[in-house]
């Protein structure tokens, strides 16, 4: 049951973080806007506030999955570099000596 979970991908790239970022900010303003004018044009508060709760939930289901439009641009990491199992390396900063204050 749990590796049906596992096989669901859950990761974004940053240019995908930027498009869902823009998609979002995009709907809720646009759905703001009519929800403004249609409120103010019934002369109910309410519809405005329906609007831009609908234009909200429209928005998360666009935005928050790892939708594969927002997986096309992956980084490429760089290999792990293999440490020498017999060799003590020792950092930069403790070959260094410490500097006592006056």
């Amino acid at each position: 049951m749990l590796s049906m979970f596992k096989s669901i991908p859950t990761h974004m790239d940053y240019k995908g973080q930027k498009l869902a970022e823009q998609i979002f900010q995009g709907i809720i303003l646009i759905s703001a806007v009519i929800g403004f004018v249609y409120g103010l044009i019934i002369e109910q508060f309410g519809w405005t506030v329906y609007i831009v709760l609908a234009g909200f939930a429209v928005s998360c289901v666009l935005t928050l999955p790892p939708w594969p439009m927002y997986r096309r641009n992956p980084l490429s990491w760089q290999p792990a570099v293999p440490e020498s199992s017999g060799e003590l390396t020792q950092k930069p900063q403790e070959s260094l000596k410490k500097k006592k204050h006056k």
